[in-house]
This record gives C-alpha cells, sequence and structure tokens, in this order.
C-alpha cells in the first residue's frame, strides 16, 4: 500500500506510538482524581505532552494548552470564546468548513472574505489589509491550506492584526508538525490543531493554545478535578476547557508523536515533504491531461491538488485505492478553496505526504496514473 492522504490523517506513525497508547491503556487511571500511582501516570502523561507541545510551538506555560477532541473542537472553542450574535468576522479564502459551518451555526454573523488568487502572497495581504477597513472584531486565517498546501503570508496577517488590534485565530490543522510555527512570532490569540496528522498522534486528539490575553469561554461543562464544590467551572487554564475525563491513552501517543517530530526537526520534516512534492510535479507526464496546481515558490507544504482534465476525479482515486494506492478526492471540506481555484464544479485529486514516504512510492505512483489513463481503466 502507498498511503498519500496524510492530510486527512497520518496513517504510518512512529512506533512509540502505538506503544505508548497500549501501555496507557494498561496502567493509567483518571488524571487529578486520585492519590494513586496509576492517576499520578496519567496526570504526568498530560503534563509532559503539555510541556512537549510548549516546547514545539515555542509557548511558555503548559497550562495554556488545553486538550481537546480534534481541531474542530479546538476551533469550536476559540471561535464561539471571541465570535458573538451579530459579530463581523474576517477569514481567509481557503478555510475548512471547521471555520465555516461554525461561523455559520452563530445567529447573525457578517463573514467577511479575504479573496485572492491561490499562491499570491503579496495579494493576499493586500486582500486582507482592505477587508480589516471595515472593522471586523475577529481574523480567522488557517496556517496551510488543507486543499492546495498554499502557505499564506501568516507573519504578515498576523502584524496588520496586531496593528489594528483585532485578534487572530489560527487553523494550524495542516501546519503543526511540518510547517515551522512559532507563537512568539506570530501573535495569535488561539492556535488550534489535531494530534492525528502531522504531529503523528492517534485520531480523538488536539489542543487549542491560548496564546492570547483571552481566556476561552466555558464550551463544555463538567467535572475537572478541582474546585469540585464550585458550581461554576473553573476560570482558569487549563480546567476551564478540559470538563470531563481525558483521552490518556489518545494524549500518551501524541506525546510520543510531539517527541518524534521534535527529535527529527519540523525544518527537516518539511524539507522532506517538499523534495516528495517537486518529485511529483517534474515527473508527471504532459500526455496525461491532469494538471498540478503548485506554487511557483516555495510557499506550499507536502501537499498537491492534481485536476483531472476529462476524468471524474473520484473515480479516479477509486481506481488507485483498488491499486493500493490511498489518495483523496471531491471538495476536502474547504468549498471556499475550490472557489479561488475555480475547481468548485470538479474537485480535485489530492496527494498529501509525511515523513514516512519515500521517493520510490512518487514512481509507482506515476506509474500507476498512467496505466489507468492509457489503458481506460477510469
Amino acid at each position: 500500500m502507498i498511503y498519500f492522504d496524510s492530510a486527512a490523517t497520518t496513517l504510518q506513525k512512529p512506533r512509540a506510538v502505538s506503544t505508548a497508547v497500549a501501555r496507557a491503556i494498561q496502567t493509567c487511571a483518571s488524571p487529578g482524581r486520585g492519590d494513586y500511582a496509576a492517576s499520578g501516570a496519567a496526570e504526568q502523561i498530560l503534563y509532559r505532552c503539555r510541556e512537549e507541545l510548549c516546547g514545539l510551538f515555542e509557548v511558555d506555560d503548559p497550562s495554556r494548552v488545553i486538550f481537546t477532541m480534534n481541531a474542530t473542537h479546538a476551533l469550536n472553542l476559540a471561535i464561539r470564546s471571541l465570535v458573538k450574535p451579530g459579530s463581523r468576522v474576517l477569514i481567509s479564502c481557503w478555510e475548512h468548513n471547521a471555520v465555516t459551518r461554525t461561523l455559520h451555526s452563530i445567529p447573525d454573523v457578517e463573514v467577511l472574505v479575504a479573496e485572492a488568487p491561490l499562491f499570491e502572497d503579496q495579494k493576499t495581504i493586500d486582500a486582507f489589509s482592505s477587508k480589516l477597513e471595515q472593522h471586523p472584531s475577529v481574523v480567522i486565517c488557517t496556517c496551510v491550506s488543507n486543499v492546495f498546501g498554499y502557505i499564506p503570508p501568516i507573519q504578515s496577517i498576523s502584524e496588520l492584526c496586531s496593528q489594528k488590534g483585532i485578534p487572530l485565530i489560527l487553523d494550524a490543522s495542516q501546519a503543526a508538525g511540518c510547517v515551522p510555527l512559532s507563537a512568539k512570532q506570530v501573535h495569535a490569540e488561539f492556535i488550534a490543531f489535531p494530534g492525528h496528522k502531522s504531529l503523528y498522534g492517534p485520531q480523538g486528539t488536539g489542543a487549542l493554545l491560548c496564546t492570547g490575553n483571552q481566556l476561552p469561554d466555558v464550551f463544555l461543562t463538567g467535572g475537572t478535578g478541582s474546585e469540585s464544590i464550585n458550581q461554576k467551572m473553573p476560570s482558569y487554564l487549563p480546567d476551564i476547557g478540559e470538563a470531563g475525563t481525558h483521552n490518556v491513552a489518545g494524549i500518551a501517543g501524541l506525546l510520543e508523536g510531539v517527541r518524534y517530530v521534535r527529535r527529527r526537526g519540523v525544518a527537516q520534516i518539511a524539507k522532506h515533504e517538499n523534495l516528495l512534492l517537486r518529485r511529483m510535479i517534474a515527473k508527471l507526464p504532459s500526455s496525461v491531461p491532469i494538471t498540478p496546481l503548485v506554487s511557483p515558490y516555495a510557499n506550499q507544504s507536502g501537499v498537491l491538488s492534481l485536476r483531472c482534465d476529462g476524468f471524474d476525479c473520484q473515480q479516479f482515486a477509486g481506481a488507485l485505492g483498488r491499486m493500493g494506492i490511498c489518495v483523496r478526492a471531491g471538495l476536502h471540506c474547504a468549498p471556499l478553496a475550490h472557489k479561488s481555484a475555480s475547481t468548485l464544479d470538479c474537485g480535485t485529486l489530492r496527494v498529501s505526504f509525511s515523513a514516512f514516504n519515500y521517493p520510490e512510492e512518487i514512481d509507482r505512483f506515476i506509474y500507476a496514473i498512467l496505466r489507468l489513463v492509457h489503458n481506460n481503466l477510469i
């Protein structure tokens, strides 16, 4: 099997991840709920994972890490803390439905879109600068497009928001672990990300970094193991955002995934994925009606969308799947992004790499495409 769908979930993970999950299931109880070894072991896992995430994103205080079920959970927590009924919100034109559907669910929210051509940094900056003149109360921006791998100029967008005093929420779903991101350099109120993509953790894990001055609103209420006499949720981090029992086994796996990323180095992982991306683009033959939507610059991660002219991209993905090659096709939960690239009507075939892919897999992928097209097997 060749797995090229890491933008959805990384399948190949460091062996230490599954080992840690199994060990936690066997040895850990609920953290903060008991004065005995199994509870203490769980508490240590949570704290060490917070520390590792702080090290990865350059956050000073481990209490600023709120564990969530995934990035969607984290984004809901961030968005509902800052966006109220009647708010005006500015977003990029590459946002995922985790952002847009959440905004749509809040009554009377006006959504401004900073529309810009794909891969055009200066035009993206200009679009944000122009829309900021309409005085939105919140700005939300993805760090990497999940469809096209485009890395917007987050630093410049962050500086524009700071100049206007407007809080920024970052969706780092496709950046965490494979694109360098420092909370000290990019000033955001909240940064949301999953654990199961390029941090190589299990599904059902994620986090919200509370990197600004705003405490998140209470999103879920229940037990925290703290202030049990009080019928209101604790008003401090991370307890305010962590009601109920934690996914200790999942966080144990996430801890090992983050350790792997930090040992290998985010910059090195990014370089590896970019080399795979360039190899695929170089080897795509002109004899097949497949167009790579790619940046002419260096502002692209290891995610590549292919436009299939004359073919249904989902049928193409299905044919590749039957050959043991895993890709994703369609709109990828991001119709706004497809609108920006004029692919809303057809979708794209998306390939996305991880640290566990190799150049030889690119060659086998190209061979598979040639076989399918030239033998009319789609």
